[in-house]
């Protein structure tokens, strides 16, 4: 019996976000270079989102690339920038067909301008979709958005178009890239590392965490339903005693 026959519908996480941490040690581990392992993570990518849209998560965030990642060798960036670009012209139909929104958060402008081009079109092409809306974290850093956000609202009160003591958690949330987007219930983080690797530090302050063991090339749709089922024994008690969420 698959794991996703004993989940509790009426339990699904709106918003599940994941770190895909793993590919290039996954590389090494088979003898390949680091972008094999970027290659098989599409792999993974695609039974994620087929397993989330199965039973009706409605935000899946992918980190995909983060500002630091940048700093990496320029052959691996490349390869991975054109391994994106792939990616986009591949599957474009198979999440057109599977209802499927695309969108995304991070400084796309440091993106090369083919990518953000074919990004762009991809998401405008699946606009109208109405089912599971699919986030890349691409270029991005959760410090950046934060500063940004900061900067834009300091902005706003130099400008006279707010006031200091209008500052509050929704003007703040509004400024973020994620403005319009549930805050996710679960973070998965792949490969058994325990960081956030500043990832969405805003909108975890009370996600639940879960850290499989696999590296995220190996990653499959069972794996997705069982970190469902494990969100599901969960008791959320968002800073109250367990008394006050039984009543």
């Amino acid at each position: 019996m698959s794991t996703k026959e004993i989940l509790n519908k009426n339990n699904i996480p709106s918003h599940v976000a994941i770190i895909m941490d793993g590919n290039g040690r996954w590389a090494a581990k088979h003898g390949k270079a680091r972008i094999f392992g970027h290659e098989q993570g599409v792999e993974s990518v695609r039974a994620a989102v087929e397993a989330a849209g199965e039973i009706g998560v409605k935000y899946l965030t992918l980190y995909a690339f983060s500002t630091e990642n940048w700093g990496r060798p320029t052959e691996e960036v490349n390869a991975l920038m054109g391994l994106l670009i792939q990616a986009i012209e591949n599957e474009t139909e198979k999440l057109n067909k599977n209802n499927v929104k695309l969108g995304v958060i991070g400084n796309i402008e440091m993106l090369p301008a083919v990518v953000k081009g074919k990004l762009m079109n991809c998401i405008n092409n699946l606009k109208s979709n109405t089912g599971l809306n699919l986030i890349l974290a691409l270029s991005y850093s959760s410090k950046w958005e934060i500063i940004n956000a900061v900067k834009n609202i300091a902005a706003s009160v130099k400008n006279g178009e707010i006031k200091t003591d209008q500052i509050n958690e929704r003007l703040f949330e509004n400024c973020l890239t994620t403005r319009g987007i549930p805050d996710p219930e679960l973070l998965i983080r792949t490969s058994g590392e325990y960081r956030i690797s500043n990832f969405m530090l805003w909108q975890i302050a009370y996600s639940e965490f879960y850290f499989p063991e696999k590296l995220w090339p190996d990653f499959t749709k069972e794996d997705f339903f069982e970190a469902i089922n494990n969100y599901q024994k969960r008791e959320r008690r968002f800073g109250k005693t367990s008394e006050q969420i039984e009543g």
